[in-house]
Order: C-alpha cells, then sequence, then structure tokens
C-alpha cells in the first residue's frame, strides 16, 4: 500500500549517530544516514541555519533531506549540530562561533566524509549554513555547494570571489520572497562567480515551509547530485 510523502515521512536508509572531533578539541553530535541496500552515488554534508535563530541539525529541509533522500536517490545525507547547538541528537560543545570557528565543524565533517569513503561530497548550506560554505568551503574536496536562501551577511565579496574559477560547482537557490536576498540582488552579488548556476524559485521564502517547496529544494538536490533518478516520487514504496 503506497502512502503520500508528507512532513513526518521516514523512509527506509541505514542511520547511526557519530560524533565529530574538531581541531580545536570540540566534540559535535550528528547523524549518518545511508542507503539500505547498497552504496550511495554521492554525499551531502548539510550545514544548518543560524544557531541564535533557532537552527540546528533537524531544521526541516535538512531532516527531510535525512529522511527522505538515501531511499529516494542513493544519497548519503551528514547532519550535525554546529559548536553550541542542542537536538533531540544531543548537544555540540562549545560556542557559537559566528561563522569563523564553525571552520572547524567543517573540517571535522570532511575529515569524516574522508575516512569513511563516502563518494562525491556536496556542501548543502542553510542561510547561515552558506556563509560557512562559502567561506570555507574551497578548502575541502568537495564537488561543489548547495546554497539555499543564502543572505551573504557574513560573506565578503572577496571570499565569494574566490571561488570563480576553481573548478567547483556553485549553485545558489534563491526564494523569490527571501527576507534577505531577493534574485535581483542575488544576480548581482553573484556575478563575481560567472559560472554559478542561480535558481530563482517563484514564490520561495526563506524557510521554505510547506510540502510543495520543500519538493522543489530536493528537487533542486537531486538534480545536481543523482538527476537520473528524477522525478522525486511523491507516494512511497
Amino acid at each position: 500500500m503506497t502512502e503520500l510523502v508528507r512532513a513526518a515521512t521516514l523512509l527506509p536508509a541505514v542511520r547511526r549517530e557519530i560524533e565529530l572531533r574538531t581541531a580545536d578539541g570540540l566534540t559535535l553530535v550528528g547523524e549518518l544516514a545511508l542507503p539500505e541496500s547498497h552504496d550511495p552515488v554521492a554525499t551531502l554534508v548539510c550545514l544548518h541555519p543560524l544557531p541564535t535563530a533557532g537552527g540546528f541539525m533537524d531544521s526541516h529541509i535538512l531532516r527531510k533531506a535525512a529522511a527522505r533522500l538515501p531511499a529516494m536517490a542513493d544519497i548519503a545525507v551528514l547532519r550535525f549540530n554546529f559548536r553550541g547547538v542542542s537536538s533531540p541528537r544531543g548537544t555540540s560543545e562549545g560556542e557559537f562561533g559566528h561563522g569563523d570557528d564553525e571552520r572547524f565543524d567543517l573540517d571535522a565533517a570532511m575529515a569524516f566524509v574522508a575516512d569513511h569513503k563516502l563518494p562525491d561530497p556536496w556542501l548543502l548550506g542553510w542561510s547561515f549554513g552558506t556563509e560557512v560554505a562559502l567561506k570555507h568551503g574551497l578548502e575541502h574536496p568537495v564537488v561543489g555547494a548547495l546554497l539555499l536562501s543564502p543572505p551573504l551577511h557574513r560573506t565578503e565579496q572577496s571570499e565569494l570571489a574566490q571561488w570563480a574559477g576553481s573548478g567547483k560547482r556553485l549553485v545558489a537557490v534563491i526564494p523569490e520572497l527571501d527576507d534577505y536576498l531577493r534574485p535581483a540582488e542575488a544576480a548581482e552579488r553573484f556575478s563575481v562567480v560567472p559560472e554559478c548556476e542561480l535558481v530563482a524559485v517563484e514564490g520561495g521564502k526563506h524557510l521554505w515551509v510547506g510540502e510543495n517547496q520543500t519538493y522543489r529544494v530536493l528537487t533542486e538536490i537531486v538534480e545536481r547530485l543523482n538527476p537520473a533518478v528524477l522525478p522525486l516520487p511523491t507516494e512511497w514504496p
């Protein structure tokens, strides 16, 4: 019997709690979700929204990516709490680092990816997480970065410009009705990276609330990581 995919849908996957150890001595808590019966074709490393505004590893788009994409798209999904952040999984040690000290958190996540030989990693940043990806992602062997609702508050234009010619893909998914950065301004800010893919989402909002917006965001992700499986199902199994 098939059921509609809804906000609380949790599809089959191999899920395990993990810990990441940073170079500055902190332990971060997280989860790795893998396809149930075979190897993943690609990996998402999820960087969550602003901790001081309630962002954490269970922020809904990241939670739904982990709940659905291992089964729907054969993608491994790694989520973790940045330093000082709590969720039902637990609390990561440390204090909010304003996007600077979080580079150590990203370093630890990418070391985990390398140690476990997870394939073709992409960074998936959302809001504050996009700042961490843009400021520090070039240091790592990622295929590219997917940016959901990038505010570009903490990222300097010089940092953004370093992505030009890097060989790493950059995809910015910009909500039409975003609270911080809308498509016209995004086109101007991202013009320093000519190869950046700008995706303007009509009717989209910063928090991507509702199944239609969730489906659109997950589709944009899978379009880059495993397009052969599209369109994503709306029912399961």
